[in-house]
C-alpha cells in the first residue's frame, strides 16, 4: 500500500485502512464484484418469535416494528455473530469473501455461497439489490461516538438509511464483555435461544477463558505484548484504548506495549504508524498481529528489520482480531491463545 493511497481516505477510511484495525477490507481489491453476484440467504434458521417488535441501539435509538424482523440485512461480521445464536440473515455488506471464494475471516461459519454480498469490500453497497430484499431493518457495528454504521458508504448512507430502520452496536471505546452482552441482547430479541445449552456453555467458556487470561497475565507482568497490523509500507502499532479487545486485555492485566498518549492522538487516538527500519521502536516479547484478510500476514512479511524482531526469532507471533465477531464462541480462542501465548513466552525484550 502506498502512503498517497491512504491519505485520500477519509477518516472511516483511514480507521478501516490501519493500525488499531489494522488493513480493512478497502485495501482488499479481493472483489469478484460480489455486488454485482447473486445468492440465497444464510442457512440458518430465521427469527421464530412473532409478534411486536422493540429494540434501543447503542445510539439510544429505538427500533420499532410490528412483528419481528425476517428480513435482515447486516454488516458481516454481525451477521457472522447471529449466525452463531441461530439467526439467519438476507443479505451481507462487509469483507465476505476472499480472492478464491472461500469465507473471509470475518465471515465466521457462515455459508458464504449461500449468502447475498451487497458489497465484499470498503465503499461497496448495492443500493438496488437491498432494496430487493425488502429489508426489515440494517444491523451493523460502530466504530465511533457519532452513531457512524460500519462499512455503510458515506456518500450513499441517506438513501440506504430510508429503505429500513437501522441498529448500531458499539464497539468503541469500552470492553469486550459489554459488546458482547449487546449482541447477545440483539440475537435474544431476534429470537434467539439464549437458553440453549449451547450458547450457555460458550458463554461459561468465555469467562473460564478470561480467567485464565487474567491468571496468565498476573504470573507473568513481565511479559510485554505489542498489536501490530502491516501493510507494504507501513507497520501499525495498535494503542490499547478505543478498541474492544485490547482495553479488555488490558484490564485483565495484560502488559500492552503502545505509543504514547500524544502519538495516538495525532492519529484520533488509535495508533502510531511506523516505517519498517522503525519497526524496532516498541520492545516486546509477544506480537499479536491483525488477522484479517487485507492485512500482510507474518509469514509474508518480508522486511529484514522485522524478522530480526526477537519476538518473530523467538516464535512468539500470533493471530489478532480487531474487529471479533461478537459470539462468545467466537471470542473464546482470542483470549485463550493470548494467555497460552503469554504462559509460554520466552523474555526476549
Amino acid at each position: 500500500m502506498s502512503n498517497a493511497r491512504v491519505t485520500h481516505l477519509t477518516r472511516r477510511g483511514v480507521l478501516a485502512a490501519g493500525g488499531a484495525l489494522g488493513l480493512g477490507a478497502v485495501l482488499a481489491a479481493c472483489g469478484d464484484d460480489d455486488a454485482k453476484s447473486g445468492g440465497s440467504a444464510d442457512s440458518t434458521k430465521s427469527a421464530a418469535a412473532s409478534g411486536p417488535w422493540t429494540f434501543k441501539d447503542d445510539r439510544g435509538e429505538t427500533v420499532k416494528l410490528d412483528r419481528v424482523p425476517a428480513n435482515i440485512v447486516a454488516f458481516t461480521g454481525v451477521a457472522a455473530a447471529l449466525h452463531d445464536y441461530g439467526i439467519g440473515v438476507k443479505g451481507v455488506f462487509g469483507p465476505t469473501k476472499t480472492k478464491d471464494g472461500k469465507a473471509d475471516v470475518q465471515a465466521g461459519d457462515m455459508d458464504v455461497s449461500k449468502l447475498t454480498v451487497l458489497g465484499n469490500a470498503w465503499g461497496q453497497f448495492n443500493i438496488e439489490k437491498y432494496a430487493a430484499l425488502a429489508p426489515d431493518v440494517l444491523l451493523s457495528t460502530m466504530f465511533d461516538d457519532a452513531g457512524t454504521l460500519w462499512y455503510v458508504p458515506e456518500e450513499s448512507e441517506e438513501k440506504i438509511l430510508k429503505l429500513a430502520p437501522s441498529v448500531g452496536i458499539s464497539v468503541y471505546d469500552r470492553q469486550l464483555p459489554e459488546s458482547l452482552e449487546r449482541m447477545f441482547a440483539l440475537a435474544e430479541s431476534l429470537g434467539a435461544d439464549v437458553k440453549a445449552a449451547k450458547t450457555v456453555q460458550a458463554k461459561k467458556d468465555f469467562e473460564k477463558a478470561a480467567e485464565r487470561l487474567r491468571a496468565a497475565a498476573k504470573a507473568r507482568p513481565e511479559i510485554k505484548v505489542l498489536a501490530g497490523s502491516a501493510s507494504q509500507d507501513i507497520f501499525y502499532v495498535s494503542g490499547s484504548n478505543l478498541s474492544i479487545d485490547l482495553e479488555y486485555f488490558k484490564a485483565l492485566g495484560v502488559n500492552l506495549v503502545e505509543p504514547p498518549a500524544k502519538v495516538l492522538k495525532e492519529s484520533g487516538g488509535w495508533f502510531e504508524n511506523l516505517s519498517w527500519e522503525n519497526v524496532d521502536k516498541y520492545p516486546a516479547d509477544v506480537i499479536i498481529m491483525d488477522d484479517r484478510t487485507a492485512t500482510i500476514q507474518p509469514a509474508d512479511i518480508t522486511e529484514a528489520t522485522w524478522k530480526k524482531l526477537p519476538a518473530v526469532k523467538a516464535g512468539q507471533v500470533i493471530a489478532r482480531t480487531p474487529e471479533p465477531i461478537l459470539s462468545y464462541a467466537k471470542c473464546t480462542p482470542m483470549l485463550d491463545n493470548l494467555a497460552e501465548a503469554i504462559e509460554k513466552a520466552k523474555k526476549v525484550a
